[in-house]
Order: C-alpha cells, then structure tokens, then sequence
C-alpha cells in the first residue's frame, strides 16, 4: 500500500520542483537582460503635477476660490512629495553575481524537494473532510477553532435543522470572518423562527459587517424588521438613526438618538457612543473642497471616520482623524473625534498627547 501512494506523489512533488526552478530561471534571465537603471521616476509624479496645473488654471479662470485652491495645492504638493521621496531601482547586480543568483534560486527549489523527500509522508492516504469532521464531533467541541465548529455544525443541522443550531452556525461563522456565511445561516434560522427578533437584529448586524459598516438598503429592512418585533432593540434603532441621517433627515436622526441615549441608565457606557454619535450629526458638514482635490481629501477623511466608527481600536487612526478635522477647520466634529478619543484612551498619556497635538493643528489657510 505504501508504495501505491509513494510513486505518484514522488512523480509529482518532482516535476512541481522542477517547474519552480524553471520560473525562477526565467523570471531572473529577462531580470538579467534589462538595462542597469537606478533612480527611475514614480509615473505617479506626472498625475500630481498635472493635477497642481489644472488646480492653478481652475484659479487662474475663477472657478475656485484662493482658499480652495491653497488647500488643494497643498495636498497635492503633500503627494508629489511622497511620491518623489521614493526612488524606484531597477537591475544592478553585476554581471558576475547574476549567476550565483541564478544557482541560489535552483538550489532554493532544490534544497525543498530534496527536504520532501526525505522528511514528507508522501505514503499517506488523504483525510477526507467527513472523517474529521467525526473526529472534531467525538472531541471537546469547546477545543475546536470556530472553522472547525462551523463544519461541525453544519453537518449536525443537515440531519436536525433548527433555528437555535443556525443560530450558533452563524456565531462561528462570524469568527471565522466569514459575513457572508453567516448572514446565509441567520436567513435560515428565520425561515425556522421568523418570530424572532434578536435573529433579525443579528442578520442586520451581520449585514453591516459585510458592508464594512454602510447602513444598505437590504439592512435597513433587516433591521426595521428587528424593531417592529422588539421596539427595545437598541443596536438596531442605534443603526437606523445612522441610516436617517446618512439620507440627510439630521434632525430625525437626533432625535432618534436622544430617544435611545433616554433609555440608558446614567452610567452605561454606551451613552458615550450615543452621545458622539449625536455630536457628530449636529456637526456642521465639513467643508469640501471642489476640482481636482476633492476626492483626495473629502473622501480620505470621510473613510477614515467610517473605518473608526466600524473599528475604533486604532489609536493611530484617532490621531490622523482629530489632526485631518483641525486642518480642515472643522472645530465641531475635531472637538466630537477628540472626546470620544479622549474617553477611549485615558489610560494610555502618550496617546492623549498625541492627540492634543493633532488637535492644536493650524487650518489650512
């Protein structure tokens, strides 16, 4: 038996290292015949100078005020010299290292087949999925990764579907970063219980986290859903009155926050998130810059606020957020980042400097 499983696996692992040793040649030969070149120019550099052109002629014809044209040559400017910083290098090795290089890059793909041979198990029958997914079942079940309870279970519900199993399929799916399986199994457990309200907040929250925190179509229905059977549900209205004020309803959106804020108890630490939350939707928008520098700017910092709001635990990112508000000059939703940054990282001091830094930035003038 052993030799059934050994000769085609050694005939294979040996043609898949000579074919590495093959693509690793080629790819260092035509590397070989390029000219020696060093210093070569990032092509992005033409883009950020044209764009600093267009900027001057969009001021030169008056179509951009000199505020809004400072702030675009300056981003611009900011890029052209990041951009420029960085030195691009093309082939230098000397004629006489290439061949060594050459030999390194065979004996590499030798050195792994040969380690194969001698250390691998090529006589080993495969394992397939159903044994060990009996394997994982007839274990501690609070021993086995979340992929591997995923398989478990979802082997379990194909002979006892119900909605509380879809339910615990969908948990692990979710910490297997798998959304999308996860919102499958929590459609499933609705079809079995579509009673349940805490099924249609978890498939809205699940949508969410697909979405990388955009309040959709489909998860707003999901999540209106989830109030109408439980008007209590706070991550659900929570979400929704982010949706109210993403279409432009700002003051319904307050108001549906303060609602919310009302139900807590005085020291739940969620009003802090509720309470931001309302600071930012009262925050004057931020002021947008027209031509050519919009999206290198506006959107950027728009981004940047989604990304904490969906993954707050980036002290970093507080600080680029609080410092990007102070160069726009927008006092209100800097002064909104910087206390919800401040709460979040009182105990670490070099942090909170760094964002009384970024707060002290100059505006753009």
């Amino acid at each position: 038996m052993q030799n059934v499983y050994m000769a085609p696996m050694v005939v294979f692992w040996t043609a898949a290292g000579l074919l590495a040793v093959a693509a690793a040649a080629v790819i260092l030969l035509r590397a070989a015949r390029s000219a020696p070149q060093s210093g070569l120019e990032d092509p992005t550099l033409d883009v950020y100078r044209r764009q600093l052109a267009e900027i001057d002629d969009l001021a030169d014809r008056g179509l951009m005020e000199p505020a809004e044209r400072e702030a675009a040559r300056a981003e611009a400017g900011r890029r052209l010299l990041g951009a420029a910083e960085t030195a691009r290098t093309g082939w230098t090795a000397p004629t006489g290292q290439r061949s060594v290089l050459l030999a390194s890059a065979a004996g590499v793909g030798l050195v792994a087949l040969a380690g194969y041979l001698i250390l691998g198990r090529p006589d080993l029958p495969d394992q397939p999925l159903d044994h060990r997914i009996e394997t994982w079942r007839a274990g501690q079940l609070t021993d086995l990764t979340p992929p591997q309870l995923a398989a478990v279970l979802r082997e379990a519900l194909k002979v006892r579907p119900e909605a509380e199993g879809y339910r615990f399929l969908a948990l692990a799916e979710a910490q297997s970063d798998n959304p999308a399986a996860a919102a499958r199994a929590l459609r499933r457990a609705i079809d079995l219980a579509p009673g349940r309200a805490d099924l249609w907040e978890m498939l809205g929250l699940s949508l969410l986290a697909r979405s990388q925190g955009e309040v959709t179509a489909e998860a707003r229905e999901v999540l209106a859903e989830a109030v109408r059977l439980d008007p209590r549900s706070l991550p659900a209205r929570f979400h929704l009155a982010r949706s109210r004020a993403a279409s432009g309803d700002r003051d319904g959106a307050v108001r549906d926050l303060q609602a919310i804020a009302a139900e807590l108890p005085p020291a739940d630490p969620r009003r802090a998130d509720i309470d931001a939350a309302i600071r930012e939707v009262q925050a004057p928008a931020a002021p947008v810059i027209e031509g050519p520098a919009s999206d290198m700017i506006g959107q950027m910092v728009a981004g940047l606020a989604k990304r904490l709001r969906d993954n707050p635990d980036d002290p970093e990112g507080w600080v680029r957020l609080v410092r990007s508000y102070a160069v726009l000059g927008d006092a209100p939703r800097r002064d909104a980042a910087l206390d919800q940054a401040r709460r979040r990282y009182a105990a670490q001091p070099q942090v909170l400097d760094q964002l009384e830094k970024a707060a002290a930035a100059e505006p753009m003038k």
